[in-house]
């Protein structure tokens, strides 16, 4: 009988918050840019397309993937500080709220990372 491998809280926990956190803030790009507060022919939804294809490699564990999404997260932030600056009402509202799921994610990404990397075994 197999019994499969339990894995650590804190492998688990930040998994979790990484889904969670990329699952919000695809839902969030789409929402800001098609209906809140939608710019020109509401093409910058598309930005939320490289947070969509980075949830199958989270759902499965993959080390690339966590470590990848963390700095592509950066540009989420920095789109989402340019707006908070310029723009006004409830742009800039989601504009923060970018910023700070970028974050909360990008911390999931590089505990979940450091937790990983430190149970593997160390080469000769």
């Amino acid at each position: 009988m197999d019994v499969a491998p339990v894995l650590p809280a804190t492998i688990l926990w930040s998994r979790g918050t990484a889904v969670a956190g990329t699952v919000a803030l695809v839902l969030l790009c789409l929402a800001w840019e098609l209906w809140l507060a939608p710019t020109g022919q509401r093409t910058l939804a598309v930005k939320a397309l490289p947070l969509g294809f980075a949830l199958p490699g989270l759902l499965r564990m993959r080390l690339y993937t966590y470590r990848w999404l963390s700095l592509l997260l950066w540009l989420y932030v920095a789109e989402g500080l340019v707006r908070a600056s310029s723009d006004r009402g409830t742009s800039a509202w989601l504009a923060g709220s970018e910023v700070g799921l970028s974050l909360v994610v990008f911390a999931a990404c590089g505990a979940h990372v450091r937790a990983r990397l430190r149970g593997a075994p160390r080469a000769p």
